[in-house]
């Protein structure tokens, strides 16, 4: 999978020849990632494109071509409606990351990442309600809370689209909202490592590299960890970074995870997760789905503040479980408390 993706983002990017029972083995894993349409631009002048395999990602290719089109639409005249009732909002990752590869539709995503302040977050779920375009709205953003919102919105950049604008993060900004977004969730999508690679070899030499590790300092070292993996897995260009990115060295149970989780076809499994809410009126299937959930090394290293460092990660597994754990009991109590007839009764009175 690394060597299908690698340096696949560029407008000139290198052949790939696989054999075909290569091909074959690695096609699934592709397709189902969304990287197909990035290995076909790859594989297309070798004689492996001309089988089966080769045929499925082609069709990948022209089909996240046409959905890429459409997408632009539907964004366009969101952004339209919520300009139209005062709101600004910040758009991450999906079109804001695709824009920053050479062709519509290499990068394909499902939905809009759209960040406002928390005055008009009312406002824009007004006007976002019942628009068949899938929106995830964020008051804030999560990932930059270390920044304050007035210096993100300061730094933006507006863009043309569909005879509009759209503003979207600078480009520190977003390298460093994508390289936590990625971690935060376990690097289980190829794709990610191929964005960051995107972003940062597109953003020319005015990239301000000291506003990008400013901020909260575990963090910072984490997202260093994420463009040397990014650099290591799919050949990301980090010349012209400084040496504290450079020359951070990466421990040996990263990589693991990473092609673990894409062994296993872990993006597959996270793309079918139910929220485990929605098992407090079903619980069948319930120790399953926390089977599921057993959070890989990286996940559970971010979600309980640790460090990248060479230390067993079973420790900090067994802490996000149980900080889990924690939330998912809070979160029952709260779904039982709004199903149960007594306080059905009590918000009738």
């Amino acid at each position: 999978m690394a060597a299908a993706l690698a340096a696949s983002w560029r407008v000139t990017p290198p052949a790939w020849e696989p054999s075909r029972p290569e091909l074959g083995a690695v096609n699934p894993l592709l397709l189902r990632s969304g990287a197909g349409a990035l290995a076909w631009r790859r594989l297309r002048a070798a004689a492996a494109a001309r089988s089966p395999a080769g045929f499925e990602l082609q069709q990948a290719y022209r089909l996240h071509a046409i959905q890429a089109l459409l997408h632009e639409r539907q964004l366009a005249r969101v952004l339209k409606r919520l300009r139209g009732a005062g709101v600004e909002a910040l758009l991450g990752k999906g079109w804001a990351v695709a824009r920053h590869y050479p062709e519509a539709g290499l990068r394909p995503y499902g939905d809009f990442d759209l960040y406002v302040e928390s005055a008009q977050r009312e406002a824009a779920r007004a006007v976002l309600e019942g628009e068949d375009a899938s929106v995830d709205l964020h008051t804030g953003c999560a990932e930059l809370n270390d920044r304050p919102w007035s210096l993100l919105n300061e730094r933006a950049r507006s863009l043309p689209l569909g005879g509009g604008q759209v503003r979207v993060f600078g480009a520190e900004d977003h390298l460093r909202l994508l390289a936590l977004h990625m971690l935060r969730h376990g690097a289980w999508r190829p794709l990610w490592l191929c964005d960051l690679g995107a972003v940062l070899e597109t953003s020319g030499r005015g990239f301000d590299w000291g506003h990008f590790l400013s901020g909260d300092q575990r963090r910072t070292d984490w997202v260093c960890c994420a463009l040397v993996l990014a650099r290591e897995l799919v050949g990301a260009d980090l010349d012209g970074a400084p040496e504290q990115v450079t020359r951070r060295a990466l421990p040996a149970w990263l990589h693991r995870a990473v092609l673990r989780q894409w062994a296993d076809a872990g993006f597959e499994a996270q793309g079918r997760r139910r929220p485990m809410v929605s098992y407090a009126q079903r619980p069948a299937g319930v120790l399953r789905a926390l089977r599921a959930r057993w959070p890989n090394a990286i996940e559970a290293t971010v979600g309980v503040r640790g460090p990248f460092n060479g230390l067993p990660r079973l420790p900090f597994q067994l802490a996000e479980c149980v900080s889990r754990t924690a939330r998912f009991t809070l979160g029952l109590r709260r779904a039982l408390a709004r199903a149960s007839p007594l306080t059905a009764f009590a918000r009738a009175r």
